[in-house]
Order: C-alpha cells, then sequence, then structure tokens
C-alpha cells in the first residue's frame, strides 16, 4: 500500500514543484527536503523520484523517441 503524498500529484503540486526547482538548485544543501516542503504532502523521497522521472521524459524527447502528437485543426481556428 502506499503511503501518504505518494501517488498522484496536483496541478497545484507540479506547478509548485516547478517553481520550487527554480529556487532550489542542484547546489542547494538538502534541495530535496526543502522541494518537498515548498510543494506539501511528499517527502524527499517522492519530490526526488518526480524529478528523476521529470529528467527521463525530457531525454527521450530531446533524443526523438517520442512522437508529437497529431493535433487536429478545425476551420476557423
Amino acid at each position: 500500500m502506499s503511503s501518504p503524498g505518494s501517488g498522484s500529484w496536483t496541478v497545484k503540486q507540479n506547478k509548485d514543484f516547478e517553481e520550487a526547482l527554480a529556487v532550489f538548485d542542484k547546489e542547494t544543501p538538502d534541495r530535496w527536503r526543502n522541494v518537498a516542503k515548498a510543494v506539501g504532502g511528499k517527502t524527499a523521497e517522492e519530490v526526488k523520484r518526480h524529478y528523476e522521472i521529470l529528467v527521463g521524459d525530457v531525454k527521450l524527447i530531446e533524443s526523438g523517441r517520442v512522437p508529437f502528437p497529431n493535433y487536429r485543426t478545425t476551420n476557423g481556428a
């Protein structure tokens, strides 16, 4: 069973996560604890894992392994 705070992330938590990454860079002591505190409801380990997943996704996108979505356009849009 997952612990409290694990699992899905809310839109607000993701936004807070992004903002915290901008504030607490890789040189910041206790970076993940600080990011977790800024996000709320997540542990330092959970935010670190979320970051690792994000980095992996960016690498896949940049390598061209993730296809662009086929958005349909409508007339008059």
